[in-house]
């Protein structure tokens, strides 16, 4: 099947719900926000997508002895790691220590990342390859500006993007990796890229695995679309055929919202 086709032929992707909760949350907060996700999700929101949420490193501990405690089938992220195992790199955190507290997803590139933090491809491919050899999962960002938008060089950079920061990777590891396209023209600024902008960025995310690393890579690729998700516009996003999930930011710190844009799938 070629990318851009409808998904569900065959390809197996299931769709994956990622909260991001950038810098907010403390510990005592964090708990609090899974109780109450845990008990707002059920079985049918299970079976219609996997779900991972990804705290500040301060939380992490907490949230993974609450979620082992009552062994629900929501996965802990993290996001962001350093590619080297130790060191002397203060204020850092190694994949080693993230495999150790049960992390399934880190996020690799996050537009903040690249614009605050001098993240490049480069550094964006060795963190997913030093995830990928801890048996962790990369969910790798690409995205581009409203400049580069408005110069019609969307396409270009995305592919751009995807291609740096895949770099090294076996078309086998990049089948089992995510990709979330956030344009970063609509992150946390009340803008949401319609339908056919997410659709267009995310089949332009498989186009360029297929041409990198083949048809099979491309069409095991998950590929999430982030940007200003909400309860309500996560549905139609998730029903276009390149879009196998989201990656939410704000609404994700409430517990009733994030819970909500997963129950949006199971309807």
């Amino acid at each position: 099947m070629s990318p851009g086709a409808a998904k569900g032929a065959g390809e197996g992707r299931r769709l994956l719900i990622s909260g991001n909760w950038k810098m907010n949350h403390d510990h005592f907060q964090a708990i609090a926000t899974v109780q109450r996700l845990l008990y707002r999700l059920g079985p049918p929101e299970y079976a219609a997508a996997e779900v991972s949420i990804h705290p500040p490193f301060t939380d992490l501990r907490s949230i993974q002895v609450l979620l082992e405690n009552d062994d629900p089938p929501i996965a802990l992220g993290a996001q962001h790691c350093y590619w080297e195992d130790s060191g002397a790199f203060t204020g850092e955190i190694s994949p080693v220590m993230l495999q150790k507290l049960g992390v399934r997803y880190v996020i690799a590139g996050h537009s903040e990342r690249r614009m605050l933090f001098g993240d490049t491809d480069e550094t964006v491919a060795r963190r997913a390859r030093a995830i990928l050899d801890h048996s962790m999962v990369p969910i790798i960002c690409v995205g581009e500006t409203e400049a580069e938008r408005e110069e019609g060089r969307s396409i270009e950079r995305i592919t751009s993007q995807v291609k740096g920061s895949l770099a090294g990777l076996s078309p086998e590891e990049i089948a089992g990796s995510v990709i979330a396209y956030e344009p970063i023209w609509a992150i946390g600024t009340g803008r949401t890229a319609t339908p056919e902008d997410a659709q267009e960025g995310c089949a332009a995310v498989r186009t360029e695995v297929a041409s990198i690393a083949g048809e099979t890579a491309a069409n095991s690729l998950r590929v999430q679309y982030g940007g200003s998700v909400k309860p309500a516009n996560a549905k139609e996003l998730m029903d276009l055929a390149d879009v196998d999930g989201v990656l939410v930011g704000g609404a994700s710190l409430d517990a009733d919202a994030f819970a909500e844009i997963v129950s949006a799938v199971a309807s």
